[in-house]
Protein backbone atom coordinates (compact mmCIF):
# COMPACT_ATOMS: atom_id res chain seq x y z
CA UNK A 1 0.00 0.00 0.00
CA UNK A 2 1.14 3.51 -0.74
CA UNK A 3 2.55 5.32 2.28
CA UNK A 4 3.33 2.12 4.19
CA UNK A 5 7.02 1.50 4.79
CA UNK A 6 8.12 -1.99 3.68
CA UNK A 7 9.55 -4.19 6.40
CA UNK A 8 13.19 -5.08 6.62
CA UNK A 9 13.58 -8.72 7.70
CA UNK A 10 16.14 -10.02 10.18
CA UNK A 11 16.67 -13.27 12.03
CA UNK A 12 17.23 -13.06 15.79
CA UNK A 13 19.18 -16.02 17.15
CA UNK A 14 20.44 -17.19 20.53
CA UNK A 15 22.85 -19.91 21.71
CA UNK A 16 21.02 -22.13 24.18
CA UNK A 17 20.91 -25.64 25.64
CA UNK A 18 24.20 -24.87 27.36
CA UNK A 19 23.57 -26.66 30.61
CA UNK A 20 25.32 -29.90 31.42
CA UNK A 21 24.23 -32.69 33.75
CA UNK A 22 22.88 -31.07 36.91
CA UNK A 23 24.03 -27.59 35.85
CA UNK A 24 21.57 -25.30 34.07
CA UNK A 25 22.33 -21.93 32.47
CA UNK A 26 19.92 -19.32 31.18
CA UNK A 27 16.15 -19.47 30.77
CA UNK A 28 15.81 -21.27 27.44
CA UNK A 29 12.01 -21.55 27.46
CA UNK A 30 11.62 -17.80 28.03
CA UNK A 31 14.26 -16.86 25.45
CA UNK A 32 12.45 -18.87 22.76
CA UNK A 33 9.43 -16.56 23.04
CA UNK A 34 11.41 -13.68 21.55
CA UNK A 35 13.83 -15.16 19.00
CA UNK A 36 13.31 -16.76 15.60
CA UNK A 37 16.26 -19.19 15.64
CA UNK A 38 18.26 -21.09 18.24
CA UNK A 39 21.67 -22.76 18.21
CA UNK A 40 21.80 -25.84 20.44
CA UNK A 41 25.00 -27.00 22.16
CA UNK A 42 25.85 -30.53 21.02
CA UNK A 43 27.79 -31.98 23.93
CA UNK A 44 31.38 -30.90 23.33
CA UNK A 45 31.54 -27.43 24.91
CA UNK A 46 28.21 -27.78 26.74
CA UNK A 47 25.02 -29.80 26.62
CA UNK A 48 24.39 -33.51 27.08
CA UNK A 49 21.85 -35.96 25.62
CA UNK A 50 19.10 -35.14 28.12
CA UNK A 51 19.63 -31.38 27.78
CA UNK A 52 19.69 -31.63 23.97
CA UNK A 53 16.49 -33.68 23.95
CA UNK A 54 14.72 -31.24 26.28
CA UNK A 55 15.91 -28.19 24.34
CA UNK A 56 14.77 -29.59 20.99
CA UNK A 57 11.34 -30.39 22.43
CA UNK A 58 11.01 -26.84 23.74
CA UNK A 59 12.10 -25.41 20.39
CA UNK A 60 9.64 -27.47 18.36
CA UNK A 61 6.82 -26.38 20.67
CA UNK A 62 7.92 -22.75 20.35
CA UNK A 63 8.14 -22.92 16.54
CA UNK A 64 11.68 -21.56 16.26
CA UNK A 65 14.25 -22.72 13.72
CA UNK A 66 16.73 -25.18 15.21
CA UNK A 67 20.44 -25.17 14.49
CA UNK A 68 23.40 -27.23 15.68
CA UNK A 69 26.05 -25.36 17.66
CA UNK A 70 29.19 -27.54 17.45
CA UNK A 71 32.21 -26.53 19.51
CA UNK A 72 35.65 -27.69 20.55
CA UNK A 73 35.90 -30.64 22.98
CA UNK A 74 36.46 -28.39 25.97
CA UNK A 75 33.80 -28.60 28.68
CA UNK A 76 36.13 -27.08 31.28
CA UNK A 77 36.71 -24.00 29.14
CA UNK A 78 33.17 -23.83 27.69
CA UNK A 79 34.70 -24.09 24.21
CA UNK A 80 36.16 -20.61 24.45
CA UNK A 81 39.83 -21.64 24.50
CA UNK A 82 41.66 -22.03 21.19
CA UNK A 83 42.90 -25.55 20.43
CA UNK A 84 45.31 -26.80 17.80
CA UNK A 85 43.27 -29.39 15.90
CA UNK A 86 43.86 -30.97 12.50
CA UNK A 87 41.63 -30.73 9.43
CA UNK A 88 40.53 -34.33 9.97
CA UNK A 89 39.71 -33.72 13.63
CA UNK A 90 37.75 -30.54 12.92
CA UNK A 91 35.68 -32.24 10.25
CA UNK A 92 35.00 -35.34 12.37
CA UNK A 93 34.11 -33.32 15.49
CA UNK A 94 31.63 -31.25 13.48
CA UNK A 95 29.96 -34.18 11.73
CA UNK A 96 29.63 -35.99 15.07
CA UNK A 97 27.93 -33.08 16.79
CA UNK A 98 25.60 -32.16 13.93
CA UNK A 99 24.59 -35.78 13.61
CA UNK A 100 23.74 -36.06 17.29
CA UNK A 101 21.45 -33.03 17.29
CA UNK A 102 19.93 -33.94 13.93
CA UNK A 103 18.87 -37.29 15.39
CA UNK A 104 17.05 -35.63 18.28
CA UNK A 105 15.30 -33.17 15.96
CA UNK A 106 14.19 -35.79 13.46
CA UNK A 107 13.10 -38.25 16.14
CA UNK A 108 10.49 -35.66 17.16
CA UNK A 109 9.33 -34.99 13.61
CA UNK A 110 11.32 -31.78 13.13
CA UNK A 111 13.99 -30.70 10.68
CA UNK A 112 17.42 -29.28 11.42
CA UNK A 113 17.71 -25.86 9.80
CA UNK A 114 21.26 -24.56 10.22
CA UNK A 115 24.71 -24.93 11.76
CA UNK A 116 26.67 -22.29 13.64
CA UNK A 117 30.10 -23.08 15.15
CA UNK A 118 30.62 -22.08 18.77
CA UNK A 119 33.11 -19.91 20.63
CA UNK A 120 36.79 -20.40 19.86
CA UNK A 121 35.97 -22.73 16.95
CA UNK A 122 33.90 -19.93 15.39
CA UNK A 123 36.55 -17.27 16.00
CA UNK A 124 39.37 -19.47 14.70
CA UNK A 125 37.42 -20.33 11.54
CA UNK A 126 36.78 -16.64 10.84
CA UNK A 127 40.45 -16.21 9.91
CA UNK A 128 41.72 -19.77 9.26
CA UNK A 129 40.95 -20.93 5.72
CA UNK A 130 41.82 -24.59 6.28
CA UNK A 131 39.67 -24.83 9.40
CA UNK A 132 36.85 -23.01 7.62
CA UNK A 133 36.96 -25.57 4.82
CA UNK A 134 36.90 -28.48 7.28
CA UNK A 135 33.78 -27.11 8.98
CA UNK A 136 32.01 -26.29 5.70
CA UNK A 137 32.77 -29.71 4.22
CA UNK A 138 31.46 -31.35 7.40
CA UNK A 139 28.15 -29.47 7.17
CA UNK A 140 27.84 -30.27 3.45
CA UNK A 141 28.58 -33.96 4.09
CA UNK A 142 25.77 -34.23 6.65
CA UNK A 143 23.19 -32.21 4.71
CA UNK A 144 23.99 -29.80 1.88
CA UNK A 145 20.67 -28.01 2.47
CA UNK A 146 21.64 -26.80 5.94
CA UNK A 147 22.30 -23.07 6.24
CA UNK A 148 25.78 -22.21 7.51
CA UNK A 149 25.98 -19.23 9.90
CA UNK A 150 29.30 -17.41 10.04
CA UNK A 151 30.84 -14.12 11.09
CA UNK A 152 29.71 -11.42 8.68
CA UNK A 153 32.20 -10.84 5.86
CA UNK A 154 34.63 -13.48 7.11
CA UNK A 155 36.54 -16.26 5.37
CA UNK A 156 34.28 -18.84 6.96
CA UNK A 157 31.26 -17.48 5.06
CA UNK A 158 33.16 -17.14 1.77
CA UNK A 159 34.52 -20.68 1.95
CA UNK A 160 31.15 -22.16 2.94
CA UNK A 161 29.64 -20.54 -0.16
CA UNK A 162 32.47 -21.95 -2.29
CA UNK A 163 31.76 -25.42 -0.89
CA UNK A 164 28.14 -25.02 -2.02
CA UNK A 165 26.30 -24.14 1.16
CA UNK A 166 23.64 -21.51 1.72
CA UNK A 167 24.99 -19.00 4.22
CA UNK A 168 23.87 -16.33 6.65
CA UNK A 169 26.07 -13.39 7.69
CA UNK A 170 25.90 -13.03 11.46
CA UNK A 171 26.34 -9.91 13.57
CA UNK A 172 26.44 -9.72 17.36
CA UNK A 173 24.16 -7.55 19.49
CA UNK A 174 26.25 -7.75 22.65
CA UNK A 175 29.81 -7.89 21.35
CA UNK A 176 32.35 -5.23 20.34
CA UNK A 177 34.20 -5.40 17.01
CA UNK A 178 37.84 -4.90 16.04
CA UNK A 179 39.06 -2.83 13.09
CA UNK A 180 39.51 -6.14 11.22
CA UNK A 181 35.80 -6.94 11.55
CA UNK A 182 36.37 -9.73 14.08
CA UNK A 183 34.98 -9.90 17.62
CA UNK A 184 37.02 -8.32 20.41
CA UNK A 185 38.47 -11.04 22.66
CA UNK A 186 36.46 -11.63 25.83
CA UNK A 187 39.73 -11.19 27.74
CA UNK A 188 39.63 -7.48 26.89
CA UNK A 189 37.48 -5.10 28.93
CA UNK A 190 34.55 -3.82 26.91
CA UNK A 191 34.37 -6.89 24.65
CA UNK A 192 30.87 -7.74 25.93
CA UNK A 193 28.30 -4.94 25.74
CA UNK A 194 26.05 -4.61 28.78
CA UNK A 195 24.42 -1.19 28.34
CA UNK A 196 21.04 -1.90 26.74
CA UNK A 197 20.67 1.50 25.04
CA UNK A 198 24.12 1.08 23.50
CA UNK A 199 23.19 -2.39 22.27
CA UNK A 200 19.99 -1.06 20.65
CA UNK A 201 21.91 1.62 18.74
CA UNK A 202 24.64 -0.87 17.81
CA UNK A 203 22.15 -3.35 16.32
CA UNK A 204 20.00 -0.81 14.47
CA UNK A 205 23.11 0.65 12.82
CA UNK A 206 24.18 -2.80 11.63
CA UNK A 207 20.74 -3.87 10.39
CA UNK A 208 19.49 -0.61 8.89
CA UNK A 209 22.71 1.03 7.74
CA UNK A 210 25.12 -1.88 7.30
CA UNK A 211 27.67 -0.11 9.54
CA UNK A 212 29.45 -0.96 12.79
CA UNK A 213 31.64 1.24 14.97
CA UNK A 214 34.72 -0.67 16.09
CA UNK A 215 36.38 -0.49 19.48
CA UNK A 216 39.11 1.61 17.84
CA UNK A 217 36.50 4.14 16.66
CA UNK A 218 36.61 3.10 13.01
CA UNK A 219 33.40 2.63 11.02
CA UNK A 220 33.17 -0.58 8.99
CA UNK A 221 30.67 -1.86 6.45
CA UNK A 222 28.89 -5.00 7.64
CA UNK A 223 26.20 -7.32 6.27
CA UNK A 224 23.50 -8.58 8.63
CA UNK A 225 21.25 -11.58 7.92
CA UNK A 226 20.99 -12.70 11.54
CA UNK A 227 21.64 -11.05 14.90
CA UNK A 228 22.97 -13.07 17.85
CA UNK A 229 22.25 -12.37 21.51
CA UNK A 230 24.10 -14.62 23.94
CA UNK A 231 21.92 -16.56 26.34
CA UNK A 232 24.62 -16.48 29.01
CA UNK A 233 24.68 -12.68 29.10
CA UNK A 234 23.58 -11.67 32.62
CA UNK A 235 20.85 -9.47 31.09
CA UNK A 236 19.87 -11.90 28.31
CA UNK A 237 16.09 -11.94 28.77
CA UNK A 238 15.85 -8.20 29.34
CA UNK A 239 18.10 -7.57 26.35
CA UNK A 240 16.26 -9.91 23.97
CA UNK A 241 12.81 -8.55 24.89
CA UNK A 242 13.96 -4.97 24.42
CA UNK A 243 15.74 -5.78 21.17
CA UNK A 244 12.70 -7.51 19.68
CA UNK A 245 10.52 -4.55 20.61
CA UNK A 246 13.02 -2.01 19.27
CA UNK A 247 13.47 -3.84 15.97
CA UNK A 248 9.72 -4.11 15.39
CA UNK A 249 9.20 -0.45 16.33
CA UNK A 250 11.71 0.40 13.60
CA UNK A 251 9.76 -1.58 10.95
CA UNK A 252 12.12 -4.56 11.08
CA UNK A 253 10.36 -7.92 10.92
CA UNK A 254 11.87 -10.79 12.93
CA UNK A 255 11.79 -14.12 11.13
CA UNK A 256 14.09 -17.06 10.45
CA UNK A 257 16.40 -16.49 7.48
Amino acid sequence: MKGVKSLVKIDLNCDIGEGYGRYNFGNDAEIMKYVSSINVACGFHAGDPVTMNRTVELALNAGVSIGAHPGLPDLMGFGRRAMNISFEEAKAYTIYQIGALKAFVESMGGQLHHVKPHGALYNMAATDELLSRALAEAVYAVDKNLVYIGLSGSKMVQIAENVGLKTAHEVFADRAYTAQGTLVSRDIEGAVLHDIDHVMHHVLRMVNDGKVLTMEGQELNIKANTVCVHGDNDKAIQLIKKLKSELENNHISICAF
